[in-house]
């Protein structure tokens, strides 16, 4: 059955459909059961603000509202899952703020994720870190936690650098009925040896400096060897009321995520597509494609990646 998506815009290729709105009026609209994986980087709270529209998640007044919007995209994402199957959310603690807070220190960000999850029925599957260099970030972010000078004046001040976070989360079987509809992801030594899965099984992913011509399917150090570098160009999509950067997902992760979780031809679900990461990782690993993004510099971006990945066919996924 067809499934016609009301929106602002929409583009197509032969293996992606992405659709300009809010992703929780967009995802509302697609058919039960009809996404096989799921990858992205949700809004971290008020971090990272990417437009001026109340639909945006960005636009917060605290982790309560963000997490009340969340929740009724997670309600819609369990609808849409199909059973047995996968969602992979990359996330990161946060910065606690004097002014907003009331202290300095963190804020559980990942752990408010996972319990948003579990609230909308998803079992909490796993987790992995992304080590991230605690002189760039230093250097990026200026925080005090990092400055050494701190070590000589007051080490209590310090801090370890921030990682980032996939969180895994399983649609669970909830019926005889939909056992039926499970479809198990499966591979052969040839296509996935015993050696990546040894690497991809680390609960630790370790940076390096880029080698951006690097094939995404690649399997060399998969999963330790990271490339912090191996992103698509946000700074393409920013206007002059952007406030602040955002931070892609790195390919390698989203390419060893497909291969995970996926069968090829399968439907690869982002809610928040930004400039299009997860749409051309997952079309390069012979995925089909479907995304949502509200914000229109950063739909046209998508929209011009996910061209540069294949052909220009306008084949729909849902209507």
């Amino acid at each position: 059955m067809t499934t016609t998506i009301q929106c602002l815009d929409s583009a197509h290729g032969e293996k992606w459909s992405i659709y300009r709105g809010d992703c929780v009026e967009l995802v509302k609209q697609m058919p039960d059961r009809s996404i096989d994986f799921s990858v992205y980087s949700p809004p971290f709270a008020d971090l990272f603000i990417y437009s001026e529209s109340e639909r945006d998640m960005g636009n917060c007044a605290s982790d309560d509202e963000f997490m009340a919007h969340y929740g009724h995209l997670l309600n819609e994402m369990y609808r849409v899952m199909r059973p047995g199957r996968i969602c992979a959310v990359h996330v990161s603690d946060l910065p606690a703020r004097k002014s907003r807070e009331g202290f300095i220190g963190l804020r559980d960000f990942s752990g408010d994720v996972i319990r948003a999850h579990q609230a909308a029925g998803f079992i909490y599957h796993g987790r992995f870190t992304i080590w991230k260099d605690p002189v760039r970030e230093m250097q990026r972010t200026k925080s005090h936690g990092l400055l050494y000078k701190n070590i000589r004046e007051d080490s209590t001040r310090n801090r370890m650098g921030m990682p980032d976070y996939v969180l895994l989360f399983k649609r669970p079987v909830t019926s005889k009925a939909e056992e039926g509809e499970v479809v198990k992801v499966t591979h052969t030594p040839d296509t996935f040896p015993l050696d990546d899965w040894q690497q991809i099984a680390s609960p630790v992913w370790t940076t390096r400096e880029s080698d951006n011509d690097r094939k995404l399917a690649h399997l060399d150090h998969v999963w330790m060897d990271i490339d912090q570098g191996n992103t698509l160009n946000g700074r393409l999509a920013r206007d002059e009321k952007d406030e602040k950067h955002m931070c892609p997902l790195q390919l390698d992760v989203i390419d060893r995520l497909c291969l995970m979780y996926s069968n090829p031809g399968e439907v690869c679900l982002s809610p928040f597509t930004g400039i299009g990461s997860e749409g051309v990782g997952a079309v390069a690993r012979g995925l089909r494609f479907v995304g949502c993004e509200l914000k229109d510099s950063y739909f046209a971006v998508a929209t011009r990646n996910l061209e540069a990945t294949e052909d220009k066919r306008q084949v729909q996924l849902f209507g």
